[in-house]
This record gives C-alpha cells, sequence and structure tokens, in this order.
C-alpha cells in the first residue's frame, strides 16, 4: 500500500463511519501514514487536509483482544479528558470489525514531541530538560490525584493483591522465555516477593509512565497529553514512580540499543524525581526502592522476552541482535536497587 493508505487503515471505510457518526466532522478526502515508535498497537495520523486525528488499532492479524483492548484505551482518555490530566480528546470507538478489521478509536491529534533519548533532549539544553522532567513528575502527581470514583473509573481494575499480581504475571511472562541462564533474576523475584510493600491507596496508574509516552510542545515545554494507556489500570501509584525513577537512572552501556534520557545535560537524578513526587503528593516514598527494583524486573522480563524471540528468528531490525546483552545489566541493577534501599 502507498504511504498514504498504510497497512491496516482502510481510509474510504473510516470516512463513511466518521460521516455517519460525526456528521461534519470530515471535510475532504482522508490520507494517512502510520506514526513510527515500537509500539505494540498501531497508531496512525489522519488528516481531511484542514484537520488532523489519529487511530488506535491493535496489531495486523492479532486476535487476543483482552491483550490490546481499544474499549479500556478510550475508555480511560474518555474519563481523564474532563479532568486536569493532559490528554487527547477522544472522538469516537468503534467496534466493528468490519471497518478495519479489529476495534479501533480515533483521538484528536495532538502537536508534541515525545523524547525518547538524551540525544533528543540535548538540543533544549540543560534548563528546559530539567524543567520538563520535573514538569513529568508534576503530571504524574496529577492523574494519580483523580479521584477514580468521580471519573467513572472505579471499577477500571482490581487494586486488591495488585502488586502480588503483578509479580506473578512478570515471573509468568519470564518463564515463557527462558531459553538460557540468567544470573540473579530468580533471586531477584524471590526478593521483590519477600519484601512485598503495603500499597497506598488505589489510584489510576498508567502502566507505561516515561518521557517518550507525553507529548511536550508550546512555548513552555508544557506536557501536552499522555499517549499510550493500553497499560492502565487501578493500583499501586507508586508502582508509576518506581517506573519513572528506572528510566531516569543511567544505563552504563554505550550505544546500548535501549537507552534512557537520565544522560542529558539538566537531566534531574532519580532522587530529585522521587523527593518532588512525595512532597506534592504527600504520599510515604520511603519504600520506592522496591518498585523501582521491579521495574527493573519488569524490563528486564520484557528484553529476555525479545531476545527470545530473536534467537528464534521472529524478530528482525536493528539493536535486536544486542538486546541480550542488556539482560544482566538490567537484573544488576534491580538488585542492587533492593540491597541499597
Amino acid at each position: 500500500m502507498s504511504p498514504d493508505h498504510p497497512p491496516g487503515l482502510d481510509l474510504d471505510r473510516l470516512r463513511v463511519l466518521l460521516d455517519r457518526e460525526r456528521p461534519g466532522l470530515v471535510t475532504g478526502p482522508l490520507s494517512g501514514r502510520l506514526i513510527e515508535g515500537g509500539r505494540s498497537n498501531l497508531t496512525y495520523a489522519v488528516s481531511d487536509g484542514a484537520a488532523r486525528w489519529v487511530v488506535r488499532r491493535p496489531p495486523l492479524g492479532h486476535v487476543l483482544a483482552t491483550a490490546h483492548d481499544m474499549r479500556r484505551e478510550h475508555r480511560v482518555i474518555s474519563a481523564l479528558h474532563p479532568t486536569d490530566v493532559p490528554v487527547p480528546r477522544p472522538v469516537l470507538l468503534c467496534e466493528d470489525d468490519e471497518v478495519l478489521g479489529a476495534p479501533f478509536y480515533v483521538m484528536e491529534f495532538v502537536e508534541g514531541t515525545p523524547f525518547r533519548t538524551a540525544e533528543q533532549l540535548a538540543p533544549l539544553g540543560p534548563e528546559r530538560t530539567r524543567a520538563a522532567v520535573l514538569n513529568l513528575v508534576d503530571t504524574l502527581v496529577g492523574l494519580h490525584a483523580v479521584d477514580p470514583a468521580e471519573a467513572g473509573l472505579a471499577d477500571f481494575g482490581r487494586p486488591d493483591g495488585f502488586l502480588d499480581r503483578q509479580l506473578r504475571r512478570w515471573a509468568k511472562q519470564l518463564d515463557a522465555s527462558r531459553n538460557r541462564d540468567l544470573a540473579g533474576i530468580d533471586e531477584l523475584h524471590a526478593t521483590l516477593g519477600r519484601e512485598l510493600p503495603r500499597s497506598p491507596a488505589p489510584t489510576v496508574v498508567h502502566g507505561d509512565y516515561r518521557l517518550d509516552n507525553v507529548l511536550i510542545g508550546g512555548e513552555d515545554d508544557e506536557i501536552r497529553a499522555i499517549l499510550d494507556w493500553e497499560m492502565s489500570t487501578l493500583g499501586d501509584p507508586l508502582t508509576d514512580l518506581g517506573l519513572l525513577a528506572m528510566y531516569s537512572s543511567p544505563l552504563g552501556m554505550p550505544d546500548s540499543p535501549v537507552s534512557t534520557t537520565a544522560q542529558a545535560p539538566g537531566h534531574p537524578a532519580p532522587a530529585e524525581l522521587i523527593e518532588r513526587y512525595a512532597t506534592r503528593s504527600g504520599r510515604d516514598v520511603s519504600g520506592v526502592a522496591w518498585y523501582t527494583a521491579f521495574a527493573w524486573f519488569k524490563l528486564a522480563v520484557i528484553l529476555e522476552g525479545i531476545h527470545y524471540r530473536y534467537t528464534l528468528g521472529q524478530t528482525v531490525g536493528r539493536g535486536f541482535d544486542r538486546i541480550g546483552d542488556l539482560v544482566p545489566v538490567f537484573i544488576e541493577h534491580g538488585l542492587t536497587t533492593l540491597q541499597k534501599g
């Protein structure tokens, strides 16, 4: 298909649906392009020449709808849009497979940049980089301040036993990808299980909160939208903080195929981000080391899964041959984080 007609996006059928469900919204012929970025769900930018929207759908050929639940993503941004949490305005949800071959939803297009690497952040300069990352913390505090019941999300997850289920889920993922010895990973998992913290009151949890999952733009480098809500649920808010702290930590591996933004000049250290969150949210973060170690464990499992598929010839592309070397680094970071507390 041409770049204006990417796979998985039938623009003619989409136009018919939009004209029927949102009369007058589209004023010209539609064009579309796939937005790159490595997300598991497919994201397209669509335009009629005057306005732009975004379409989100599951991967092509994917049949496990529960793992790529468009209704869930649409529900959470619809619930949060009236609040102060920056999310794109939802346009419509379509659960009819006849339109695009899978359920999908449409939302407004938000201008902004998802900063994925320290190199991308560097041109902002130290002061702007520092302000942007601190604003990321403040936005997370705002998300966790939303009352799930008032937002209509009281039944959005099962917060009881949340951490235990998370730990078991990722251990199961690890077992499904085991084809080599990984020193320390069983010790890391066992220690996390023995030291399971008591969760604070549940909140809406993003589940993958980091700098490249938000759009930054405008003269003040404001966070204009939080994206990629596919892992969101009701649960322990400190899991979001621990993941943010992990992604703000240097890996110590030059030319790594998986990078954090930590090395950008002006980037605040994890300790400062944690302290800012504690001050602004009022939550006790004394046990945040567990949550950060859990984030290291989860990412180690994800990377090992990628490495496993690479060894089977199921994943190709630049950098995948070096993913396996990263897994021991993540395991070591997790163990060290627990030891240091």
